[in-house]
């Protein structure tokens, strides 16, 4: 095979910097300079197929189903820890019931609701109070509940978590997203060094058991604890089954693959209120959502590691086995599909293998910081979402304000979700990965900030009666804002994520892959928190999460542009992916950073300088010359 299977690049240069004027020399191939790595997107797809292949259109499958899996699981908190409405069993029901603190109207699968004179009312009495430990009406030792969520028993009603014990709830929410985080960070390293198969079918072994252990908890310590685990092996699935999806397209397949994952994804949550009404107890439903996993399992067999991870970490034994699988596994002849392949492979076997961990990021001059604005991204897209969401609520009544149902409301959050996803299509089709994410999250800060400006406004000239405004017209511009700012900031993290696996090199891909997930991680952390400080403190995170917003528009303009770019392999790779500019610049008109075709028509420069160099070593400090 001719030497166009190796990779071509230029060596990373500086903005403003001259290229040599003539190439140097080639040096021999020795091992202090070894040869240029293999182009897998150049030259090893290719000639397995591309997508095209039975083998890999298989594969890409097998990555789509558990989707579905990962939805119902990532959803669930919804219908397990739901507070439903409650009131205690004495008095022959006509001491005071409480709503929760999301929605006050019960679901269409619910009891009706009580008389409303029973609805205990705050001292202003403009609406329903939250319990309190220290009143009476929590000293009651059995309570009836009116559970929303389609379920007749959950976590909250198992054991009684409401009053002093309410906090409880929140906790076990955290214990998700905190295992989740975790997961996201040890076993994506884990990931770049024992490979994305291992990493996924122990998660997949492992889910199985703590997630199954959940539905046998006997307390609410032991249900937090599992949950934990749980989220933790979670996260090893969605993070191996993400990077094994990227590796496996071609430069032009990347982003609609994974968007069908998305969209599957979306599937599990709008099935979910279905399946809540179906199981009708929490335990089935947590067994009911793990156990399709358990269709996974047969992958120890028939799912290979990442042919790109091999060849990346120069694994070439193993990748010269399994380039020969697929060859068989697609029904291609060997001398004519793949000539010249093996020779150019047979030649790294001597090679050993080379495994990266993502701290190595640290020394590198442009990767940590694509890296870094990427986790900002994503940590402010997830973290102002529930900002948005919280915003649709009022803060008196502490209800949605949009259809007061509990379904209703759940279907608006996904639809939105889905939209936001639709969206992305075409936009980032059109403007790329960076200006996709540049358009998005200057809609999110416009949102945000006119929410936060506009509405104080708004409020100010409704207390004057002359002025024609009302609170209902702030509740709509209210909720109008909210649904664009969840909009745009659901595909801002969406976006974020996919924009950081494409850039991160395949040997450090997990460990980049983990950061920025658990970026989004520790956005997701706000809602539990504010609901532990009974919304305490929300003004505050929203009006960081909206400065947050302007610091990321800045920061985006400093990424490069992935779209129809081959995947970096090597951390060198990724270095040479570097800004630039937004709009291509006219016919004719001199750019401020020349690219590496541009800066040879100026190698005259260096002939001129080299000989400037020669004159100025025989001249002296004071301009004479030297003898």
């Amino acid at each position: 095979m001719a030497t166009h299977c190796r990779r071509q690049d230029p060596p990373p240069e500086e903005n403003g910097s001259v290229l040599p004027a003539a190439p140097l020399p080639p040096t021999p191939t020795s091992p202090s300079n070894p040869p240029p790595p293999l182009d897998y997107d150049g030259c090893v797809l290719p000639a397995l197929g591309g997508l095209g292949g039975t083998w890999q259109r298989r594969l890409l499958l097998l990555t789509w189903l558990p989707a579905l899996f990962i939805g119902f699981s990532q959803f669930s908190d919804n219908f397990l820890l739901d507070l439903p409405d409650y009131r205690c069993r004495g008095d022959n029901g006509s001491h005071h019931q409480h709503p929760p603190s999301s929605a006050t109207t019960a679901s269409p699968l619910s009891p009706p609701p009580p008389p409303r004179e029973l609805l205990h009312l705050n001292d202003s009495g403009q609406g329903p109070a939250l319990p309190n430990s220290s009143r009476d009406d929590c000293k009651c030792e059995h309570w009836d509940y009116r559970i929303r969520a389609g379920l007749r028993y959950n976590v909250v009603s198992k054991w009684d978590l409401v009053c002093g014990s309410a906090w409880k709830v929140h906790i076990a929410k955290f214990s998700l997203v905190v295992g989740l985080i975790v997961g996201y960070l040890v076993l994506g390293c884990i990931a770049d060094w024992v490979g994305r198969r291992l990493v996924l079918l122990f998660s997949i072994i492992f889910i199985l058991i703590f997630g199954l252990s959940v539905a046998l908890s006997v307390n609410v310590t032991m249900f937090s604890t599992l949950r934990f685990f749980e989220g933790f092996c979670l996260a090893g699935v969605i993070l191996s089954l993400y990077a094994l999806r990227i590796e496996l397209c071609p430069p032009g397949s990347r982003f609609m693959v994974t968007m069908v994952a998305s969209f599957i994804a979306m599937a599990g949550q709008f099935l979910m209120p279905g399946l809540a009404a179906l199981c009708k107890d929490w335990q089935v439903l947590q067994a009911i959502i793990i156990c399709p996993f358990i269709l996974m399992l047969p992958y120890w067999c028939i799912f290979p590691e990442s042919l790109r991870w091999l060849m990346a970490t120069q694994q070439f034994e193993a990748s010269k086995k399994l380039i020969l699988h697929v060859v068989c596994k697609n029904r291609m002849h060997t001398e004519s599909d793949i000539k010249g392949l093996m020779p150019e492979l047979e030649k790294e076997l001597a090679r050993r293998p080379k495994k990266v961990c993502i701290v190595k990021v640290v020394g590198t001059r442009n990767l940590w910081k694509n890296i870094v604005v990427l986790c900002v991204n994503s940590l402010t897209g997830v973290g102002i979402h529930h900002c948005f969401a919280r915003s649709m609520m009022d803060p008196e009544m502490k209800i949605m304000t949009i259809l007061h149902n509990f379904y209703a409301d759940y279907y608006t959050m996904a639809g939105i979700a889905l939209a936001s996803c639709l969206a992305m299509c075409p936009v980032v089709g059109f403007l790329g990965r960076r200006g996709g994410l540049l358009l998005f999250m200057i809609l999110t800060a416009l949102a945000s900030l006119l929410q936060l400006g506009l509405l104080n406004l708004i409020g100010k000239y409704s207390q004057n009666p002359d002025s024609g405004m009302s609170d209902t017209v702030k509740d709509k511009f209210s909720t109008a804002f909210s649904i664009v700012g969840m909009f745009a900031s659901h595909a801002v993290g969406s976006l974020s994520v996919f924009f950081c696996a494409e850039i991160t090199p395949t040997v450090i891909r997990g460990g980049g892959l983990g950061l920025v997930l658990a970026s989004a991680g520790f956005g997701m952390l706000t809602a539990p928190i504010m609901e532990l400080h009974n919304q305490k403190g929300y003004f505050l995170h929203h009006v960081i999460f909206a400065c947050c917003t302007l610091i990321c528009i800045i920061c985006i303009l400093l990424l490069p542009e992935s779209r129809n770019q081959n995947l970096p392999d090597s951390i060198p790779d990724g270095e040479k992916y570097t800004r630039q500019p937004l709009l291509p610049h006219k016919k004719g008109e001199q750019p401020l950073l020349l690219t590496s075709s541009e800066l040879k028509d100026y190698s005259g420069l260096h002939d001129s300088a080299a000989m400037t160099d020669g004159v100025l070593e025989n001249v002296t400090a004071n301009g004479m010359k030297s003898t």
